[in-house]
């Protein structure tokens, strides 16, 4: 049995030896092969594979080193798309050329993607440098099995992070590969979607198995927020909100007008209220959607957050008001995934 480390590269000199090192330092024992593809770096990244190949190919890896010279890279889409087609591993383990595997990454994962034969896996990680994204790394950390399902719908994206992501190799074929369209598409976030909207599952190794870079020319920061914003929006309103005859807005504030300024039609519909902690906005009673073409405009009752009906759609961000937030919905009795989702 085969294990393929899918490794897309562009201009990943300034890490790629430490990232090809963790390769050579994997304490898996079956058949390990890095297929990886060249992007059309323009630094000196493609003389880094080649000299690692042999190296490898030392410890019993297959390497397969794949790439165009086109004058433009196509994205990272295109590249792992490549990578896996050049590839021969029943499981596909993902490998960012910024990050770093510990030694027992590919077996761990190797285990429970056989427990698993349906889920993308993903591990916990650390920060390199430690303190960036603190947020981010501790909810991908810590979030319950039923929360890897119930939370999709935040900013923060897959809620297993894509550097750490393993899955059998038919996982992969079944949504079809990732989105090619290029720089500024979060295709990560596009194929998890498509992967649960197939039924597909989701497991995380609590183990922390990678060492995932924040830098500042990491692929991600060339996504505009306002694009992860629609794709979670059409995901939300097709899989929660068409289910729903009505449903409250938890926040009166800029997010939460946002958040319905930006809904269909049809769903703008089934907004009952909004809901608030603030005095000032619950004082005001009630939102006026001047932008809307109908006469006479909608007007949507302020409630403080007691005092609301469920469900709601959450549009305050955890971990962000001391407590707060997860205090009054912990009051209220509800159940996540059915009487609230996240949008924040």
């Amino acid at each position: 049995m085969i294990v393929s480390v899918i490794l897309p590269v562009y201009n990943a000199a300034n890490w790629l030896d430490e990232c090809l090192q963790s390769v050579q330092n994997q304490s898996f024992s079956g058949k390990l092969e890095l297929s990886t593809f060249n992007d059309s770096s323009t630094d000196n990244s493609l003389a880094i594979l080649q000299k690692w190949r042999p190296i490898l190919e030392g410890k019993g890896v297959t390497v397969i080193i794949g790439g165009h010279t086109e004058q433009k890279p196509k994205g990272v889409g295109f590249a792992k798309n490549s990578a896996v087609r050049q590839s021969h591993g029943r499981y596909l383990c993902f490998l960012d050329a910024d990050d770093v595997m510990n030694p027992g990454r590919v077996e761990s994962q190797l285990n429970a993607a056989k427990e698993n034969p349906d889920a993308i896996i993903g591990s916990q990680f650390r920060r390199e440098p430690p303190d960036s994204t603190e947020r981010f790394t501790r909810w991908c950390n810590t979030i319950s099995p039923r929360q890897l399902y119930t939370q999709i719908y935040t900013s923060h994206g897959p809620t297993v992070a894509m550097p750490t992501w393993f899955c059998a190799r038919t996982v992969f074929d079944k949504v079809g590969g990732f989105d090619e369209s290029g720089k500024g598409t979060p295709e990560d976030l596009i194929f998890f979607l498509k992967h649960l909207s197939s039924e597909g599952k989701v497991h995380r190794v609590d183990e922390r198995l990678m060492m995932y870079r924040y830098h500042p020319q990491a692929t991600t920061h060339s996504i505009h927020r306002d694009t992860i914003w629609s794709i979670r929006l059409e995901a939300l309103e097709d899989n929660v909100i068409s289910k729903w005859s009505q449903f409250t807005i938890w926040s009166a504030g800029k997010q939460g007008k946002r958040f319905y300024r930006s809904l269909r039609d049809e769903n703008k519909e089934k907004v009952m209220a909004y809901c608030d902690v603030d005095e000032k906005k619950i004082e005001k009673g009630v939102y006026i959607y001047e932008e809307s073409k109908v006469l006479p405009k909608p007007r949507i009752p302020i409630l403080h957050f007691t005092n609301a009906k469920p469900p709601f759609i959450i549009c305050v961000k955890l971990d962000l008001t001391g407590g707060g937030l997860e205090k009054n919905l912990t009051s209220l009795n509800l159940q996540e995934g059915k009487d609230y989702y996240h949008f924040s």
